[in-house]
């Protein structure tokens, strides 16, 4: 569906190099703090702005190459994006209907009783969860067959969030084909929706996993000097000093469960290994 193969875009002192990829009937995540590019690498594939080297691939062309057909099966919340405040939901609509051909009418209103939007309140007198599912239904109802989601339940309340990540979940079921490439602060969120995540770390993709597989074989390994000393670091991802000793991040949690059964080795969870891959060091 989407591939990003050596992707280079550069802003002085930072430079964004990447490769990925986004099969099709996947949720693809990505992660990472604040400027480590995730931003730009959406806008690059929307064709929002030029890259500097590298290829990008979508439904098989360059983003620039894409015909107006093939840029409607396309949905896209980006953070930047939205309504003018001084329209309403009803005012939109017509608009939706004139630019996506399979803009689904009877979905998306029964979709704004649902998630609360009503058709008839100013946007700009929505609250930020409001504008947040408006953005994300926009993106769903015209039949499009890859999904850009950056940040959508970025500022929500919980019971928000779970509406919108509801929503993606009911729209990934409608067609098996569907792809959707997913950045969020929330791990959580991702933990229970990809079914892989990248992780970018000041431009770079610093890792590469199943989702299944970073919850269950991953894991971080407390060990005192004496203890950290005899410690076969052959599976030892990343490694913190700390007061008690190292904390050491592992992909191979059962064999250090089996072999060390004195350590304490705790099941990974995707924030731990965020931290460890960002903040750790090469043992």
């Amino acid at each position: 569906m989407l591939k990003v193969n050596g992707l280079v875009k550069n802003y002085g002192d930072f430079t964004l190099n990447c490769t990925l990829k986004v099969e099709p009937g996947q949720i693809t995540g990505l992660v990472g703090e604040n400027g480590a590019g995730k931003t730009t690498l959406f806008k690059s594939v929307m064709g929002l702005i030029s890259s500097d080297g590298g290829k990008i691939s979508l439904f098989g062309k360059a983003p620039s190459e894409l015909s107006e057909k093939e840029k409607e099966k396309i949905g896209a919340a980006l953070a930047e994006s939205g309504f003018s405040g001084y329209l309403k939901i009803k005012d939109i609509i017509p608009v939706l209907t004139a630019l996506y051909p399979a803009f689904d009418r009877e979905r998306f209103q029964t979709l704004c009783d649902k998630l609360k939007l009503p058709l008839n309140k100013y946007i700009k007198e929505f609250s930020t969860g409001m504008k947040a599912k408006l953005k994300v239904l926009v993106a769903v109802t015209h039949g499009a067959s890859f999904l850009l989601m950056d940040e959508p339940t970025t500022g929500l309340d919980v019971m928000t969030r779970n509406e919108v990540l509801d929503l993606l979940r009911e729209t990934m079921e409608e067609d098996e084909n569907r792809s959707i490439l997913i950045s969020s602060h929330i791990s959580s969120d991702l933990e229970g929706l990809c079914d892989d995540i990248y992780m970018i770390h000041e431009g770079q993709i610093v890792l590469h996993e199943e989702m299944d597989a970073l919850l269950n074989e991953y894991g971080l390994i407390k060990a005192d000097e004496k203890q950290f000393a005899a410690l076969d670091k052959e599976h030892i991802l990343r490694g913190k000093k700390e007061m008690f000793g190292y904390a050491c991040l592992t992909d191979q949690r059962q064999y250090y469960m089996e072999n060390y059964p004195e350590m304490v080795v705790e099941k990974g969870s995707l924030d731990e290994v965020i931290t460890m891959i960002s903040g750790g060091k090469e043992l």
